[in-house]
């Protein structure tokens, strides 16, 4: 009788060393991967656009999902606009100056304010815009990195006319989950560089 506890004993603990060593072994040895940072899914509208012609001496298009409202800054002047992407949270800042022998002055200002972001940017790409045609030429900013504005540019028609905007997003800067919403939005800025015209 005793013999035969001890064989029974024996193979119990027998068998929960095994499947101990199968089982327990394995979970130890599993390593976790963290799963990658996700980002909200962003629905992105049709490109179509509409004339913006006021009183202003500059004409554009702008996208219909878009809407333009007067600039209510303490500092502002005529003519300054936002196009405001209410499902983005982002406006486009519009501010436009009359050139008086001064537009050296106002170039290297906008080159100043856009050169202040190289702290949080990791490059800044510029492109130069000519439509001898249209009298508009410029230079267009793309700002990488979490900068507060991704995209910036000015027109000019060189003698008489003066226009800056610059992208902005009312949300912390984060370029890896706004990326999609900065590239749609740019393509926008493209459009309304090409169909600028001076009044």
């Amino acid at each position: 009788m005793k013999k035969n506890n001890s064989t029974s004993t024996i193979l119990f603990l027998l068998t929960f060393v095994i499947f101990g060593g199968l089982f327990g072994g394995t979970s130890c040895k599993k390593q976790t991967v963290p799963k990658p940072r996700g980002y909200f899914r962003i629905d992105l509208p049709q490109k179509r656009y509409h004339l913006f012609d006021s009183v202003c001496p500059y004409s554009f298009e702008y996208p219909v999902y878009s809407k333009i409202a007067a600039d209510t800054d303490f500092n502002t002047e005529p003519c300054w606009i936002n196009i405001l992407y209410p499902a983005y949270n982002a406006n486009i800042h519009i501010s436009y100056k009359q050139v008086h022998n001064n537009l050296d002055e106002m170039v290297e200002d906008a080159h100043t304010l856009v050169y202040k972001h190289t702290i949080k940017a990791d490059a800044i790409n510029e492109e130069i815009f000519q439509n001898p045609e249209k009298n508009v030429f410029g230079i267009l900013y793309d700002i990488h990195g979490d900068a507060a504005s991704s995209v910036q540019f000015w027109l000019t028609d060189s003698t008489d006319h003066y226009l800056r905007g610059a992208l902005y997003f009312m949300v912390e800067p984060a370029e890896d989950s706004l990326a999609p919403v900065i590239a749609f939005i740019k393509e926008d800025i493209m459009h309304l560089i090409e169909t600028m015209n001076w009044k």
